[in-house]
């Protein structure tokens, strides 16, 4: 396999162990990449990246042992260059902007789909194939461009994120879980809509499900909160 063919390789790097099983998943199915690996803490990232060539660490930054940038600026004084997407539930600019010195060329704030961690990881292929040397400044800035650019997609089509963010809150509150009409009275949304966004969650990896019984009929699905350590 020519340099050119060969995948991307990545390393996953999250602390709760079904969210680093889902992002090695999810990252599988992405043509090009392949998941070399996970670690679940700053120092076995560190061990893995001695022993194992890597390109690219999908980066949790709120881990057990360091803060994901602390671990980037140590890999990076250590001479490791692989690049970093961070995945993270936090929204502070200033911690975007430290990470843009240290590498991280993506964030993906928490919860998300496949096909947002799809959309990140298709667009850094993109800019690692045009990172070769520029003829001129279009080229530049079409490469930062496909790295850059918002993706439309980050959320499926009829989903806001200020309702997600309600929806989100309302189920972390709900210590024994929420069925979509319960959710749907609470948040001020349809059953239908409830649904949607519970679903949303459950395949990002940030909610589960099971029946409840004991009832005349189908048994109706109950959705709860999965904490991650956030």
């Amino acid at each position: 396999m020519t340099k050119e063919q060969r995948p991307i390789r990545v390393l996953v790097v999250e602390d709760d162990p079904v969210a680093a099983d889902a992002h090695v998943m999810y990252v599988g199915r992405v043509p090009g990449f392949v998941a070399v690996g996970k670690a679940h803490t700053g120092v076995e990232a560190r061990r893995f990246l001695d022993r194992t060539p890597v390109d690219l660490l999908l980066l949790d930054l709120h881990l057990p042992d360091v803060h994901g940038l602390q671990l980037a600026r140590s890999l990076r004084a250590a001479g490791h260059h692989a690049d970093v997407i961070a995945v993270t539930s936090a929204r502070d600019l200033a911690v975007v902007r430290e990470g843009v010195s240290l590498g991280v060329v993506q964030y993906v704030l928490k919860p998300f789909t496949f096909a947002t961690l799809r959309d990140r990881l298709v667009r850094y292929a993109e800019f690692r194939a045009a990172a070769g040397e520029a003829s001129g400044q279009d080229e530049v800035d079409r490469a930062l461009a496909a790295l850059r650019a918002p993706s439309p997609a980050a959320l499926p089509k009829g989903l806001s994120g200020p309702t997600l963010e309600r929806v989100t809150g309302a189920l972390r509150e709900a210590s024994e879980g929420l069925t979509a009409a319960a959710l749907a009275e609470t948040v001020g949304i349809s059953r239908i809509t409830a649904r949607r966004y519970l679903e949303h969650l459950v395949e990002a990896g940030r909610a589960g499900r099971s029946p409840l019984y004991g009832q005349v009929g189908r048994p109706e699905l109950v959705y709860r909160w999965v904490p991650q350590g956030r």
